[in-house]
């Protein structure tokens, strides 16, 4: 068998791996993961229900809300098969063209929901410093815009980063050491110099994550500024508690992402399994917790789950 393997000259099987010297419990590990996406999966699917079928929400925070939703729909899917499929069937194969596909949807899907995170800042901003023009500003139009120019920039620029990994060369161990395809991971088993990889692909996560994390942090600054130049307590306490659902919502994408890059980093000494069950619950975290922190936090959501739990049930109960 040949040393190495092009990407051009034969097919080449990544092995994925589920979590390591824990394979016998797999079964079992699978069980809260199914319960996550689950979770997951209904929670953002009903999120999105209620904002297209309740008229009183047609409006631009709850727009906003709808792409983040769908984000978190498009996160949870793009691991869904493989994760479970490694812990139900021990199915850990995956083609070079399958593991790019399921990478560049990964990162697309990523870069896109803080890129909504960011807009959803704006949008706190707007309603709060300039409440009068709120409307006009953020009209339907321009909120098609903002979220055509989301998916746009982020296949921009992301396409190179995935495109480049077709021309490396690499070895016999194709075994990768999480459960979905990861671009660091990836490019650790080309033999080949990668550094263009590297450069290309942290570039494509500074100027898109990165600036959207300074970019919020900058929003709130103004927000904060705004808030204390409001007299009545009151006033300042509602305008602010608008955020509240948002601020978590950031929180919950930010903090499993830093400590993801800081377990890489500084827990090179920490057991293998906890390398992979954290970077596989950092993807999960925020799909699971955004509908729920925007359940609770904005009475709007709520009062609509609420309504559309209690149809359902008095149409079940009258169909029985």
């Amino acid at each position: 068998m040949s040393a190495f393997q092009n990407t051009t000259a034969s097919p080449i099987i990544f092995l994925l791996t589920g979590v390591p010297g824990l394979e016998a419990f797999h079964a079992w590990i699978s069980i809260p993961f199914c319960l996550l996406y689950a979770t997951a999966l209904s929670g953002n699917s009903l999120i999105l229900f209620i904002i297209l079928t309740q008229p009183t929400l047609h409006e631009p925070m709850y727009y906003f809300l709808s792409m983040l939703s769908t984000t978190d729909l498009g996160l949870s899917i793009s691991t869904l098969v493989t994760m479970l499929g490694i812990f139900w069937f021990s199915a850990r194969e995956i083609s070079f063209n399958a593991c790019l596909s399921q990478m560049f949807f990964i990162k697309l899907f990523t870069v896109m929901e803080s890129s909504v995170l960011l807009a959803m800042a704006f949008d706190r901003y707007v309603a709060i410093s300039n409440p009068l023009r709120y409307s006009t500003i953020l009209t339907d139009s321009r909120i098609a815009q903002i979220g055509v120019a989301i998916v746009i920039r982020g296949t921009v620029m992301l396409t190179p980063m995935v495109t480049l990994l077709k021309r490396l060369t690499f070895c016999n161990n194709l075994v990768l050491h999480h459960s979905y395809c990861f671009h660091p991971d990836v490019m650790k088993l080309s033999c080949t110099d990668t550094r263009i990889n590297s450069a290309v692909g942290l570039t494509a996560m500074i100027s898109t994550v990165g600036v959207d994390s300074v970019l919020i942090l900058l929003s709130y600054v103004l927000i904060i500024r705004t808030v204390l130049s409001i007299t009545s307590p009151e006033e300042r306490k509602k305008a602010f508690s608008t955020c509240i659902s948002h601020i978590g919502a950031v929180a919950m994408f930010y903090i499993p992402l830093i400590s993801l890059s800081f377990v890489h980093r500084f827990g090179k000494r920490a057991p293998p399994y906890i390398h992979t069950m954290i970077a596989n619950t950092y993807l999960l975290i925020p799909p699971v917790m955004n509908p729920i922190i925007y359940s609770v936090k904005t009475k709007q959501i709520r009062k609509a789950v609420i309504k559309v739990l209690h149809s359902k049930e008095t149409q079940s109960s009258r169909a029985g």
